[in-house]
Formats: structure tokens, C-alpha cells, sequence
């Protein structure tokens, strides 16, 4: 592990909320923080389950062929579960944590209500140990990166997350946090290959991705790829080791901050897509970062 460790202050602000629907009266502007790269940690914010829906949390309710189960509200789209008969508590459990991270969107994050997009919700029931022990290097959470999607082109689009522990034996999920993406776009850059438009023509031609590749896409999966083939960076770029217990949920911008998951089980992971002209800050983010540090559009 780095010894070059970033303070934790400046990577977590910890939000006092107790229930997913309920105003705070804490003053800190918690859309500031987020969008300037902190994870915004809800010591105390858990999710209760049911004792039938803690009968789910086991990984054998996972289809082998996918990493996790996954359900897309708006389509009504449930993907991934091995067991049919579980298929009807599943759908319940995840269009319940849906629900409640759209009430926490409207406590914490009010400015986004109205903005946020493609909401996609995740049940993650394998140990980290055990989906990262057969894949490729570029697939290994386990080492620094911020999120770009191979397939799908989002074209500066911020990629927001709501994490949820609910491990029922007491394990925490273990991260690793990153330095501000200015700093990593600085470090990364010079090395990350060029864009190339014929070839972003051409993986969208053959159905290798869903749309052409921007080339703000194309660095985003490059700088991704480059943190996580980098073995010094991973083991001695600024960092901070962060444990989330059950019980706790946590917020991050998860295409700005970077982040690893080290170790854990079981999760609720809600995803939401923002347009950039929703931000407040919309200087922070890594689109117009990138933009400003190469003096050119990149969309």
C-alpha cells in the first residue's frame, strides 16, 4: 500500500442523514463537495432488508454469465438472476433501493432531480476476491481507475453512483480514493495513445460500440486503462484507504474520483446519468478539465 496517502478530508465529507427520504439541517452545500471529487459517506444511512430479502444474499442467485444482477427501472428490465423462483423478490428489492435513492437524490442533491438520467440499479452478491480472481487486468476494480464505458459513448456525461453496504456478517467494503482528477488528467495525458475518428468510425461500424467513440471517450477509457496497467502508480499514487460498514452508503461522482474496491460483499449499487449542464460547477468536471488542458473541444 502507498505510503504517499492523500488526506482523507479532502477526499470524504460525512453526511449525517438517517433516512433516505428525511431533510438534514446540516449547511454544507453537499453538491459542492460532490462535484469537486469527494465521496459524500452516510455513516448511517442504511438500507434495511427484510429476513426474506436477506434469504437472497447469496451468490448462487447470480447467473454464472454475469458479474452481477442488474434492473433498469424505466424499461422495467431485470437481467442476471440463476433462480427463477427468487426473480419476483428480487425486482421488489431492487425497485425499493431505486425508490429510495431517488428520495435521497431529492434530500441531498435536490438541484439533480429533475436532470438525472438512465437510472440503472446493480445487486452485487460475489466477494470482490472472487469475480476479480479470473479476470483480465483492465476488469480488476481492485486497482485505481475512474469509470469509462468500452461500449457505450457518454460523451462528457458524469457517471453518479449510490453505493449501499448491506452485508449481513458485519464485513466493511474496502476502497481505495484517489487524488482530484486535475491532477490525474496532468499525470495521465501525456501518455495516452492518440484519438484516432477512422477508428472510432469503425468500432461503431462492426457493433463493437453502441455509438462513435468521442474523443473525450477515448481518453477516459485510455486514462482508465493506463491507471490500471500502471503497478507503481497503483502501489504508490496519492491515495487513502477507505472502509464503508454495513449499514452505510456513500455517493461519488465514480467517472472523477479514483477509486478501487479492495475487498466486501454484497451491495446495492445505484447508477445515474447527468448531463453536465445540470452541475453546478460544471468547471469540475472531467470533460471541461480535459477540454481546458488540451485547449480544444473534445465532443
Amino acid at each position: 500500500m502507498s505510503e504517499n496517502k492523500i488526506n482523507p478530508q479532502s477526499a470524504i465529507t460525512t453526511l449525517p442523514y438517517l433516512d433516505w427520504n428525511a431533510t438534514s439541517s446540516a449547511t454544507l452545500d453537499a453538491i459542492s463537495e460532490l462535484e469537486s471529487g469527494k465521496v459524500l459517506y452516510f455513516p448511517h444511512l442504511a438500507f434495511n432488508l427484510t429476513d426474506a430479502e436477506k434469504a437472497l444474499l447469496t451468490p448462487e442467485l447470480v447467473d454464472p454469465k454475469r458479474k452481477n444482477i442488474s434492473y433498469q427501472p424505466e424499461q422495467q428490465k431485470l437481467t442476471g438472476v440463476a433462480l427463477e423462483a427468487k426473480r419476483e423478490a428480487v425486482h421488489k428489492l431492487m425497485a425499493r433501493h431505486y425508490q429510495a435513492c431517488q428520495h435521497l437524490i431529492d434530500s441531498v442533491l435536490p438541484e439533480y432531480r429533475h436532470a438525472v438520467q438512465m437510472p440503472t440499479n446493480s445487486l452485487r452478491l460475489h466477494p470482490i476476491s472472487a469475480w476479480t480472481a479470473s479476470t483480465s487486468w483492465r476488469k480488476d476494480d481492485r486497482r485505481l481507475h475512474v469509470d469509462a464505458f468500452p461500449s457505450r459513448p457518454n460523451y462528457g456525461n458524469r457517471i453518479l453512483r449510490i453505493f449501499t453496504n448491506i452485508n449481513p456478517h458485519g464485513e466493511s467494503r474496502q476502497w481505495r480514493v484517489g487524488e482530484p482528477f486535475p491532477q490525474l488528467a496532468q499525470r495521465f495525458l501525456p501518455r495516452l495513445k492518440r484519438y484516432s475518428p477512422f477508428a472510432s468510425w469503425l468500432l461503431d461500424k462492426v457493433g463493437i460500440t453502441k455509438t462513435r467513440r468521442s474523443h473525450y471517450d477515448h481518453l477516459m477509457l485510455q486514462m482508465h486503462d493506463a491507471m490500471k496497467a500502471d503497478k507503481d502508480y497503483q502501489e504508490s499514487g496519492p491515495q487513502q484507504a477507505v472502509e464503508f460498514p454495513p449499514g452505510s452508503s456513500w455517493i461519488c461522482f465514480s467517472d472523477q474520483t479514483p477509486h478501487a474496491a479492495m475487498a466486501g460483499q454484497y451491495m446495492l449499487e445505484q447508477t445515474f446519468i447527468l448531463p453536465v449542464s445540470a452541475m453546478k460547477t460544471p468547471q469540475h468536471a472531467p470533460l471541461n478539465v480535459l477540454q481546458e488542458l488540451l485547449n480544444k473541444p473534445l465532443i
